[in-house]
Order: C-alpha cells, then sequence, then structure tokens
C-alpha cells in the first residue's frame, strides 16, 4: 500500500518550488513601457491601451486582441491563458507598482486599440434605433460612465467629437467596467457627421432652452447628443439639433441644483426615450 501522506510530504517541496519558478519576474523597461501608455500620446504612437481587474479584463478578452496579461497565481488558477497571448505571472506587491489604481485587482492587460478608420458602416445610422454622440464630453470618469449606460440601454455607437476625452484612457476603460467591449466608440467631427444625415433623421439634444422631454413625441431612432460638461452643446452643433429637449426638475419652481451631471442627464434621457417603446 502506498503511504500517501509520505507522498504528499515528498511532492509539496517540488510544488512549491514549481510555484515559485512560475512567478517570473518583469524587467524596468517593460514596467516602464506599460506605465507610459497612461499617457495619450504613447497609446497612439503603440496604438495600445491598459485594462485592470478580472471583469474588465474577461470582458475585453474576447472582444480586443491582447499582447500582454500581468496576473497573479490566483488569477491564473482560475483562468485559462489566451492563446498566442504572453503572460507574466507575478506577486501581488509588483503588479502594485505596475497598477495604475490605488488598489490592484490581480491581472493587467494591454490590448491593441481597434483601428475601424476605414470600416464605412460605423457612419450609417440604424434606421430603427438610437445612437449617442457627445460634444466635447472632457471627464474621464463621465466618459467611462455614458459607455456603461449606453451598454444598459443597448446603444451600441457612440460617436465623439475630437476634444471629447480619450475613450481608452485609463480611468476611461475602468469606469466602463467592461462596457467598452459592446460599444463601439468613433472619434469624428460631428458638424461633418451631422450634415450627412438623411434630413428626415431626428437630431435630439438637451439644452436650457428646450421642451420638456417628457411632454415631447419621442422616436424609436434617431441621434441623441451630449454636451461639454461646463458650457453644453457647441454653437455649431447646437443649430443642428431638430428637437430641443429639457429635463425639468422638480418641482419647477422651488431653487434646485443649476443642472445636472452629463452622465447622470444621459441616463435620464435614454431612459425616457427606451420606457416609450417597452
Amino acid at each position: 500500500m502506498y503511504d500517501i501522506s509520505r507522498i504528499q510530504r515528498e511532492t509539496l517541496p517540488l510544488q512549491c518550488d514549481f510555484l515559485h519558478k512560475f512567478v517570473m519576474m518583469i524587467g524596468k523597461n517593460k514596467i516602464k513601457f506599460i506605465r507610459s501608455l497612461q499617457q495619450k500620446k504613447n497609446r497612439m504612437a503603440e496604438g495600445l491601451f491598459v485594462a485592470e481587474g478580472p471583469k474588465t479584463v474577461g470582458e475585453l478578452l474576447p472582444v480586443f486582441n491582447a499582447t500582454l496579461l500581468i496576473a497573479t497565481k490566483e488569477w491564473m488558477a482560475e483562468n485559462a491563458s489566451p492563446a498566442g497571448v504572453e503572460v507574466i505571472v507575478v506577486e501581488e506587491e509588483m503588479l502594485g507598482k505596475i497598477s495604475f489604481l490605488q488598489h490592484p485587482q490581480q491581472v493587467i492587460g494591454i490590448f491593441r486599440i481597434p483601428d475601424d478608420s476605414n470600416d464605412a458602416s460605423l457612419f450609417q445610422l440604424p434606421d430603427s434605433d438610437l445612437v449617442l454622440a457627445l460634444d466635447g464630453v472632457q471627464d474621464p470618469g463621465n466618459l467611462g460612465t455614458i459607455i456603461r449606460i449606453a451598454d444598459w440601454f443597448g446603444i451600441t455607437t457612440l460617436f465623439c467629437s475630437p476634444d471629447t476625452a480619450d475613450a481608452y484612457n485609463p480611468k476611461v476603460v475602468q469606469a466602463t467596467m467592461g462596457s467598452i467591449a459592446r460599444v463601439r466608440l468613433v472619434y469624428t467631427d460631428l458638424k461633418d457627421l451631422l450634415d450627412a444625415l438623411h434630413p428626415d433623421t431626428p437630431v435630439y439634444g438637451t439644452l436650457l432652452n428646450g421642451e420638456d422631454i417628457y411632454q415631447q413625441s419621442l422616436s424609436r431612432n434617431g441621434l441623441i447628443v451630449m454636451g461639454n460638461e461646463g458650457k453644453g452643446l457647441s454653437k455649431a452643433i447646437a443649430s443642428r439639433v431638430t428637437h430641443r429637449l429639457l429635463i425639468p426638475s422638480f418641482p419647477t419652481e422651488k431653487p434646485t441644483a443649476e443642472s445636472l451631471n452629463v452622465a447622470i442627464a444621459t441616463a435620464v434621457v435614454c431612459a425616457e426615450f427606451r420606457r416609450r417603446f417597452i
């Protein structure tokens, strides 16, 4: 008969040695390179962005082309290594030196930024659904939350003016909680986009001189434009809005906050559109 306890005692050091060797060192140059992707100019030059945490990385892996994963043993124990992707296993302390987060979350992924510049289909608005556009939304947290809101309400395309925050900023990616995998981001001149629309396409925008959204007739399709955090819609875009909407405060005669956060306003508008056509 086999002495199971003896076998365990003899093999345990081998297992520990294997795990020790499995945890690899990551060079200073690679750490410096990953940290450099915090800056937009480096992300654009390399065509890469950073995502962190099991949920976000897990959502992105089936959709985006990953080039590198840096993970703890705990993450590796529960996830298969993607084929063709470099994987470096590190201790949590080392992960903390690489991470952009205050509290690192087991895995960091480096992904390629998709190049959809030649995809003409992105500029063809659906005839029976909604599309969002952002005119100068500059806060990364707001942009990430709006991407997540779009995903929640089934809006799959988001047009952004060139002065809108970079969607692949690490703060934006984290704020999306993986929704960036399901919402297509298109940076373009919104004036040209709106001018190229079919004349019958409704263009909605929230403006202080708009009309109560809860009293207006809304459509299943169209483009909803949301403006800058402080300035709202630019004059050029506001002049192209065909349906001017207002989210009223309540009660209307009582002093309230001056305005809503743009991400919150986006959620209110999207919810009202979807509510009409349940």
